[in-house]
């Protein structure tokens, strides 16, 4: 039986200008590796007119690989993969308690969200353009993911992306905000931005024409 979950996703993104610190404050604050540095290949899948963009949805697959005897990526052809839908959600009774403050999605992005893992990435790609779906954003990543002694749920993903380096924290409400405090954040540094958007904005910044969010051939190796 395909592995399946549904969950609220509540999560917020942050800038890290200075990896190098960041790794010295997690290591000084006890955080856990509990997922080692993975490589991803991410792919959104929507109608000819991102019928499903417009409506605050999303659909992706997502291909993870790692390699420790080598450092280098593996095939990712027809490979298992986790197909990902994301949905609108309303802040649950929970989030609200843990604020105390109906604002709570000015801070927070929060979604629902459907995951299953399927046994070929081709396969399911093959699946979805059959219902009139089609690749419409590439991008790719490398996450490391991390837990603080002490903060119950409360997910710390290093993502080392094209675009820079991003901490996405995901969890309750309360966790992220004491673990952003823990880590030099305030509030006002929260992103709710999507790595889609942030590399449109890349792009912009650097006049660049917008294609896949991809790294150099050579960054993969490593």
């Amino acid at each position: 039986m395909p592995k399946t979950d549904h969950r609220e996703e509540i999560e917020i993104k942050l800038r890290v200008p200075d990896v190098a610190g960041l790794r010295n404050r997690l290591k000084r604050l006890r955080a856990r590796e509990i997922s080692p540095r993975t490589y991803e290949s991410n792919t959104l899948y929507d109608t000819p007119r991102q019928e499903l963009r417009r409506r605050g949805r999303l659909i992706r697959i997502r291909i993870e690989r790692r390699d420790k005897s080598s450092g280098k990526i593996g095939s990712i052809e027809n490979a298992p993969a986790i197909l990902t839908y994301k949905g609108p959600s309303t802040p649950s009774r929970n989030a609200l308690k843990a604020t105390g403050r109906s604002e709570i999605r000015e801070h927070f992005k929060i979604k629902d969200e459907e995951e299953v893992s399927v046994a070929g990435a081709d396969q399911m790609a093959r699946i979805l353009q059959a219902l009139g779906l089609r690749p419409v954003f590439r991008y790719e990543k490398f996450r490391t993911t991390y837990a603080f002694p002490g903060i119950r749920g409360l997910k710390i993903e290093l993502d080392e992306t094209p675009v820079g380096i991003y901490l996405e924290l995901e969890g309750p409400v309360a966790a992220i905000d004491r673990g952003a405090r823990l880590l030099g954040y305030t509030r006002q540094e929260y992103l709710k931005e999507t790595y889609g958007s942030l590399y449109l904005a890349d792009c912009r910044r650097r006049g660049r024409k917008p294609g896949d969010m991809l790294f150099p051939a050579t960054k993969k190796l490593r």
